[in-house]
């Protein structure tokens, strides 16, 4: 339950980002929310553990690694934002 959460966190900073931010226009509201939800499940599944946020069972809800992967998520959006600007990719 933790994965698809954290897919939708990061996918609700992408459309933030698009909307009301202006990142990755050229591209679109649905590139800019996979972008984000591409962030939000690996800052989720590989960064969170890497500091200890992972629950302690996996059933566990944890509050750490959702922060992780919305950070994570903003990292990607910007990072995608950045790339496009500087090498129109």
């Amino acid at each position: 339950m933790d994965i698809v959460t954290w897919i939708l966190a990061g996918g609700i900073l992408g459309w933030i980002g698009y909307t009301y931010l202006g990142y990755n226009e050229q591209r679109g509201m649905m590139v800019a929310t996979i972008i984000g939800s591409a962030g939000g499940f690996l800052g989720g599944k590989v960064v969170a553990p890497m500091f200890s946020a992972a629950p302690a069972a996996s059933a566990d809800f944890s509050a750490a690694a959702l922060i992780f992967a919305a950070g994570c998520a903003a990292v990607f959006v910007l990072l995608g934002n950045f790339v496009h600007r500087r090498w129109g990719v």
